[in-house]
């Protein structure tokens, strides 16, 4: 039975290693977990382990929200490497983080350790920060890629498939999406995903309120699980259904606000017509925008746009993000132009992402 070392300090990581393992458990047995992961997954896959740091401890996002985690981060990365000195495994495996699992790798290296060492879902070096290229392939034996043009970048990445295709199991198929097309507004089921940390609830929900008034339909609130306990970070919600499962509420929606991240490719992906709404603190923007040269923020757009191809949805930021924008954007919404998009972004990624990932694992 192998014995690995995983360091997932994200929600999203988490679900994305949550697939590896029971890709890897399906196809080849056992094994044993160490690291920083969500707890849920000890229960999920009955190991005998706790992790070392439950991965919420790491959860912000900003430049200035980070800064509290810096020590507690230097801390967890001397103890991971003593881990790795004092007990046998197989591989380490990051997974996306690099402010994190940079330092750690290096840390790695300087302690002498020869365990084999994974990046999976790489730092966007493409966005900014070219420099880091060499000391990610000098400090990681195998990159294991998500992107189809981070070879582009990266001299020895392997592009193994991107993990939302198989972690969608319902896509839109062509009934669906003439279904949305023959509603009226108020049969329409329309989604709001504030984002996941505290500090994007904040900023994005008041407006997603005061908009959800002018719409008419059904309303979701899509709250990410570990949110559940906390819903007091969203206010009065009570005109609002609930619920958790990102997919299927895609699935049922016939169309979605969304914060920035993963969920706008996912509701690409699905086949559900969005906006991206992203507001953030100055400071953060006014860092961001010096050394990152993008045209767009959102995944979907950015493939888009290495692929060449017009942006598949608007994006909102900052000042932009307001009630009558927002309403304005729904209300002149192109779904033609949207769902042509959408077949060549599944053509552009591929499936496999989890079992490929498992049997680099395995064959270790």
């Amino acid at each position: 039975m192998k014995t690995f070392l995983v360091c997932a300090l994200e929600p999203s990581a988490n679900l994305h290693l949550k697939e590896v393992l029971k890709a890897y458990k399906k196809d080849f047995g056992e094994f044993e977990l160490h690291g920083i992961y969500d707890e849920s997954l000890c229960k999920e896959f009955d190991l005998n382990s706790k992790p070392l740091y439950s991965s919420h401890e790491f959860s912000a996002m900003g430049f200035i929200e980070v800064l509290p985690l810096i020590f507690k981060a230097k801390k967890a990365i001397k103890e991971l490497v003593n881990l790795t000195l004092s007990q046998t495994m197989d591989a380490v495996l990051c997974i996306d983080s690099p402010a994190f699992n940079i330092p750690f790798a290096k840390a790695l290296k300087k302690a002498g350790s020869k365990i084999p060492r994974i990046y999976y879902i790489l730092p966007q070096v493409w966005a900014w920060k070219k420099g880091r290229i060499p000391i990610i392939e000098s400090h990681f034996d195998i990159l294991a890629s998500i992107l189809p043009f981070d070879n582009q970048f990266f001299n020895k990445s392997t592009y193994i498939g991107h993990p939302l295709l198989d972690e969608i199991k319902e896509f839109k198929n062509q009934e669906d999406i003439n279904h949305t097309f023959s509603k009226k507004d108020d049969e329409k089921t329309i989604a709001f995903l504030p984002g996941s940390r505290r500090s994007e609830i904040r900023r994005l929900m008041p407006i997603f309120k005061e908009l959800s008034q002018k719409l008419k339909g059904e309303k979701i609130l899509c709250v990410p699980s570990f949110n559940l306990e906390k819903l007091e970070v969203y206010g009065d919600i009570s005109e609002f259904k609930i619920e958790s499962n990102t997919p299927k509420v895609f699935k049922k929606a016939d169309f979605a606000f969304i914060c920035s991240g993963t969920a706008t490719l996912e509701a690409a992906l699905v086949g559900t017509p969005f906006v991206l709404a992203y507001k953030a603190k100055a400071i953060d923007i006014f860092i961001a925008k010096l050394f990152v040269k993008l045209k767009h923020i959102g995944l979907a757009n950015i493939f888009c746009d290495f692929a060449g191809k017009e942006a598949l949805n608007p994006e909102f930021l900052q000042d932009k993000v307001n009630v009558l924008n927002l309403y304005e954007a729904y209300n002149k919404y192109d779904y033609k132009a949207f769902f042509a998009k959408v077949d060549f972004l599944k053509e552009y990624l591929q499936f496999g992402s989890a079992k490929n990932l498992a049997k680099i694992l395995n064959e270790i």
